[in-house]
């Protein structure tokens, strides 16, 4: 996984921040929309190191969906590889922006996580 995706919301103004700072960066990456095309298995696992093993940090936990299938009282309850079919199979439940590749795995936008994250990246580079 070289290439850097970002999985956003149109709607979002944090996934708007998040794009607009990778491009006054010069960050180069493919914007994906999380709802119509989730991030894979691999990619979650990817992002789930990335996290330390914390899985509870994919999820939108402030999300109307997360709220609405009461996912604070079932997650407890379910395997690891329960929860990563269920966020790949459901873009709503996934934090965003979410950003997998390159050797980057985020989720939300902090600004100094991210410049920490893309420190040392020349111009452009994937």
């Amino acid at each position: 996984m070289s290439k850097l995706i970002v999985y956003t919301l149109a709607q979002c103004s944090t996934c708007r921040d998040a794009t607009k700072w990778l491009r006054a960066h010069q960050v180069e990456f493919e914007e994906r929309a999380i709802r119509e095309t989730p991030p894979t298995p691999g990619e979650l696992r990817a992002v789930l190191a990335a996290q330390g093993g914390q899985i509870g940090r994919l999820f939108n936990s402030s999300g109307i969906e997360y709220r609405a299938l009461k996912m604070a009282e079932k997650l407890p309850a379910m395997a690891e590889a329960e929860k990563l079919t269920l966020l790949a199979g459901n873009g709503s439940l996934v934090k965003r922006p979410f950003v997998v590749g390159g050797g980057v795995g985020l989720v939300g936008f902090h600004e100094e996580k991210w410049a920490a994250a893309f420190a040392g990246r020349s111009p452009g580079r994937k």
